[in-house]
């Protein structure tokens, strides 16, 4: 369509994703081709995904963030203007002027000029050194100054982030990709204190903590100090600590850019911005505000999704509908790999008669809070902090009846899900783009929509920041099983490929970095899905430690830090034992080392002795005196081989026909450290009584007269199941094969974080396929899974071993950068049986507890 056949012209200033929106919704709606649209931005790029920012730090350039261009390089009826800022607006002419003097007038004007990073008003704001965190040009100059420092420093580069909110998080986790030492400093008493309560405050203290990140709580910055040249040399706290930093990122807020509206004697909002009314039009006749830009009830807010509603209605009131601004949705997920937040709805129980249902699990670094009506019928919000899994399936909710027990939905078991209802056609799914669940529906039976890019591409639904992708492929799951469609077996929206294949994939192109990986076989940035998947196959394809290269920006908390984390934020500490043999040597290092760091002690079900109580800084030191003494890692916290359970055998017991401690050894010890799409488990039994309880495990070993019988499937957890015999009376060396190509086999093919029981059931053909494939040879792959287990016991490498010997690797062993084995001041003991535990919160509260009898003061 020819830019001649428009006979009305609308003029945008600003070109940020907001600006994007009211384009995209304008031109595609507007079938006559009645509006010309020119559109002026101040910077030189397209529009771009400002909530994507970080991806930068992960080889991005602006050209991969940029959003859809269609309309501004493509489209006759658009005129895009970049890189000339607009300096005057005059509103009854209705008149835009930019830097180069360029003049525009139009029919109607949109203001989406967005707002801007504040910084804190204290001496040293403007050092060099200092950086706000809000475009792409920033990203690049943070990237830029901390390549230039580390050039010259002979020690790692240390870094502050003023702000504790979304963003500082954000700009904490670019800032340790780059090997930054980074702390963030926040002045209320908990990170995110916006979206998050106390209780999730502190969860989520943690487990940033867990990440390597130093965080301080009600530090306000007092001022920032320069060295010889001008640089950053460090900041002062008003408690009067010192911090020294090489670079300083504010991330305290944003602030509306309405100096053009000001100028213009625009009506403002009490805090700033343009105030608008509910079709977000202002004072003025044909002038508009949408976005961060826009007052409404005299709030501005710096979110996309309320932006993108207000840019929807100012298109249809343009095109002669009627449309108002619904209120600002305030839901926020954070977006920090390994870190899973959400908070939506009336997260804090303002609502009058508001009840609190919550779960708190520090073992699992997990706070959930729903709140519910008075009656607890309606869901009015909640907060996730650990695992948000249930956010985009609980946010659409909000404001209508739950449908089912509260608990059910904070409490996950085995990766059981909540009992939802079918979501009304009205349930908003995709705040950001304000896309309904019917709409979701509609792609599908209206549009032919058959995969989710299909959905996105036609609703705009997950095109933003992607939170709502899990329920949009429900729901697209959903309708296409009613038209006997099945949905593809991608992993997640960022590959196409299932968990087998692109273990097939890597394996075969020998690609072993996530950026190659994705670039070769996905799209996209990654998400918490795909990447501690990705990080397991290479694991599995023995692409190194866990923890080197761009591998450990790719797990999750507990391999991250190479432990389990408890209920009180601190670790446990498990070596390997393997078949349960140990020496009293052995058993005197364990107590001693227990004993001198005040851990709590058990025997496990594995036959492991556990040590509880482990601070963050603590792990080092404690394997260093495990690893002398001759200890490895168990891997307790990692997707892999856990234990190989045995009873004494033939060794010790009269009933006993085979040395079941001796097979168990040498199992455990050929399987160390594998990775796996989940936890495995074996056992070895010295006879028939089966004290080893070999056939609850992955994998069972029962001795016989004339050797071994091998048994698969079996699991414990939430549904017990019994292993299947697979095999009989085999000899070592065939069991030891046996065994190589089944754990083999479901490394290859397994789904992600499928256990072996119900990979076996899903299994085509079941036992008699599984015999053919690991005893027939029938798809002819049995020597290359003989050469991969080959390859992984050849290669094999204590993954704490090798940490003590990387000073890289040790630095994000640390509580506080500035102080490395200074302990966590809200971490308090009590005894249990003589030994030390977790303190209760009444304890905390009362800040009184008793570590091995004495009492001390603690901070709550």
């Amino acid at each position: 369509m020819s830019a001649t056949s428009a006979t009305r012209h609308v003029v945008v200033i600003g070109a940020g994703m907001v600006a994007h929106r009211f384009v995209e919704s304008l031109r595609s709606r507007d079938e006559a081709g009645e509006w010309h649209i020119t559109v002026i931005g101040d910077e030189p790029h397209l529009p771009y995904d400002r909530v994507g920012l970080s991806s930068y730090f992960d080889g991005k350039a602006p050209a991969d963030l940029a959003l859809d261009a269609k309309h501004f390089e493509n489209d006759a009826n658009v005129e895009f203007i970049r890189g000339d800022k607009v300096v005057k607006f005059n509103k009854e002419k209705r008149r835009a002027t930019t830097e180069s003097g360029r003049v525009f007038e139009g029919d109607e004007i949109v203001l989406a000029t967005g707002s801007y990073a504040a910084r804190l008003s204290l001496d040293g704001y403007d050092l060099k050194g200092t950086f706000v965190y809000r475009t792409v040009d920033d990203v690049a100059d943070i990237e830029a100054w901390v390549k230039a420092r580390a050039a010259e420093l002979d020690r790692p580069v240390r870094g502050a982030v003023i702000g504790g909110g979304l963003l500082g998080l954000e700009a904490a986790g670019a800032l340790q990709g780059l090997g930054v030492e980074a702390t963030v400093l926040q002045s209320s008493d908990r990170l995110m204190s916006a979206q998050l309560d106390a209780g999730g405050g502190e969860a989520l203290g943690r487990l940033i903590e867990d990440r390597g990140l130093a965080v301080r709580t009600k530090a306000v910055t007092t001022r920032i100090d320069p060295d010889t040249q001008g640089r950053v040399r460090g900041l002062e706290i008003r408690d009067g600590a010192y911090l020294d930093s090489d670079i300083v990122i504010f991330t305290v807020g944003v602030r509306p850019r309405d100096e053009l509206a000001r100028h213009a004697v625009l009506d403002l909002g009490p805090r700033g911005g343009v105030a608008v009314d509910e079709r977000c039009h202002a004072n003025a006749p044909g002038v508009w505000a949408i976005g961060e830009v826009a007052s409404v009830d005299g709030l501005c807010v710096g979110l996309v999704a309320p932006g993108y509603a207000m840019a929807e209605v100012v298109a249809t009131q343009l095109l002669g509908g009627d449309a108002t601004f619904p209120g600002y949705d305030l839901s926020t997920k954070l977006k920090l790999s390994g870190v899973d937040v959400a908070s939506f709805g009336d997260a804090f129980g303002e609502t009058p008669g508001a009840l609190d249902v919550v779960y708190a699990d520090p073992v699992a670094g997990v706070y959930k809070k729903l709140v519910l009506s008075d009656d607890a019928k309606t869901l009015l919000g909640g907060i996730l902090v650990g695992d948000a899994s249930s956010y985009a399936s609980l946010r659409p909710l909000v404001g209508g009846a739950l449908g089912g027990d509260p608990v059910a939905y904070l409490v996950s078991v085995d990766g059981l899900e909540a009992p939802t209802g079918e979501l009304p056609d009205a349930a908003l799914v995709c705040s950001c783009n304000s896309v309904t669940a019917g709409t979701i529906r509609e792609s599908v039976t209206e549009h032919g929509c058959t995969d989710v890019a299909g959905v996105k591409a036609c609703t705009k639904a997950g095109a933003a920041c992607g939170s709502c992708v899990p329920l949009v492929k429900k729901l697209l799951g959903a309708q296409l099983a009613l038209a006997g469609i099945s949905l593809g077996s991608g992993l997640c929206e960022h590959f196409e490929l299932s968990r087998a294949q692109l273990f097939d994939a890597i394996r075969v192109a020998e690609v072993f970095t996530f950026t190659e990986i994705i670039e070769r076989f996905g799209h996209g940035r990654g998400c918490d899905i795909c990447k501690p998947v990705i990080a397991s196959i290479l694991s599995s394809l023995g692409a190194g430690h866990v923890l080197g290269g761009d591998r450990a920006t790719l797990q999750d908390t507990n391999d991250f830090v190479m432990a389990n984390i408890q209920r009180d934020g601190t670790y446990s500490v498990v070596p390997r034992i393997a078949g349960g043999e140990i020496t009293p040597e052995g058993l005197i290092v364990i107590g001693q080392v227990a004993k001198d760091y005040g851990l709590y002690t058990k025997i496990t079900g594995g036959q492991r002795i556990d040590m509880f109580g482990a601070r963050l800084e603590q792990l080092p030191e404690i394997w260093k005196r495990l690893v002398d003494a001759g200890f490895e890692s168990g891997q307790a916290y990692g997707k892999s081989l856990r234990t190989v359970k045995s009873c004494v055998g033939s060794t010790w017991c009269r009933y006993g026909v085979q040395d079941s401690v001796g097979m168990a050894v040498e199992l455990e010890l050929r399987y160390r450290g594998l990775r796996a799409p989940h936890k495995f488990k074996l056992g070895v039994s010295g006879c028939a009584r089966e004290c080893a309880e070999a056939r609850g495990k992955d994998i069972g070993v029962i001795a016989t007269e004339k050797g071994w019988n091998m048994y698969v499937g079996g699991n414990g957890g939430f549904t017990p199941r019994h292993a299947q015999l697979f095999a009989e009376d085999l000899d070592s060396a065939t069991l030891l094969t046996y065994i190589d190509r089944f754990v083999m086999y479901y490394i290859r093919t397994a789904d992600r974080l499928q256990r072996t029981a119900p990979w076996f059931e899903d299994l085509e053909g079941g036992m008699d396929a599984l015999r053919g494939v690991i005893i027939d040879d029938t798809l002819g792959i049995a020597a290359d899974l003989d050469r991969a287990m080959a390859a992984h016991i050849g290669n094999y490498e204590d993954e704490w071993r090798a940490t003590l010997d990387d000073p890289e690797k040790l630095k994000r062993f640390a509580s506080f950068i500035n102080a490395p084995t200074t302990p966590d001041p809200s971490l308090a003991y009590t005894s249990e049986r003589g030994q030390a535990r977790p303190a209760t919160e009444d304890e905390r509260a009362e800040g009184r507890v008793l570590i091995a009898g004495s009492t001390l003061e603690v901070r709550a």
